[in-house]
């Protein structure tokens, strides 16, 4: 466990020293999340900073990653889409994993799981920031260090958060490896609806809408 408890009262110390705790967390993670909310040594500004740096790094790796590692075709890209590929799956594991660990004695409420979720994003823009930056300074033959350090960020980020489950949730590693499993799936369950849903609701409107238009040509 951290040795520093010392209780801080300044909302602005708070943010900061919350803000520097992710650093602990990803170098200590089995301390670091069973503090963040057992300790509550986490704050929702410090994960919302977390998670707003994730998507800043995410879009300026578009423009000053080299193009010998990205090649990007402007006209194709939507940005709302483009950070959705973030949003959109974070939103379903958080509201996922939440829901089913409430059925079965978890003890990480929505906002503990949305922000050890966001502490978990960490390496994320601590480590593609500075590649982005490498990147630009290497050949075609160095490619291959930028590949593996931009897939660690990644599958580090990716452990960081199931161990963070673990911790909020007080599961054994067993369980907590079969309830990542489960709302993987629980992911894809309510992916499955959405698009039932927004079906119906499409095909809804393109019947009121020929409704209309029949309506107006027998006028």
């Amino acid at each position: 466990m951290i040795a520093n408890t010392k209780k801080i009262t300044d909302p602005k110390e708070k943010y900061i020293d919350s803000l520097k705790f992710s650093l602990y967390c990803i170098s200590h993670p089995l301390d670091g999340f069973w503090d963040l909310t057992h300790e509550k040594r986490g704050t929702m500004a410090a994960a919302n900073t977390i998670l707003i740096a994730t998507l800043l790094v995410r879009l300026l790796k578009l423009r000053y990653t080299s193009f010998i590692f990205l090649r990007v075709y402007w006209e194709g890209i939507n940005i709302f889409l483009y950070l959705a590929s973030i949003l959109f799956p974070l939103s379903l594991w958080v509201l996922g994993n939440w829901g089913l660990t409430t059925l079965f004695d978890g003890k990480g409420r929505l906002g503990q799981v949305y922000m050890a979720t966001c502490y978990a994003l960490a390496p994320y823009p601590l480590i593609q920031f500075p590649l982005m930056i490498f990147s630009n300074f290497v050949t075609v033959e160095e490619a291959g260090f930028y590949s593996v350090v931009s897939a660690l960020s990644l599958v580090y980020a990716g452990i960081l958060v199931v161990v963070a489950m673990g911790q909020i949730h007080e599961y054994s590693a067993a369980k907590n490896i079969l309830f990542t499993v489960a709302t993987l799936f629980a992911m894809l369950v309510m992916i499955f609806i959405l698009m039932i849903f927004f079906s119906m609701i499409s095909q809804g409107v393109a019947y009121f809408i020929s409704l209309a238009k029949e309506f107006m040509f027998r006028i």
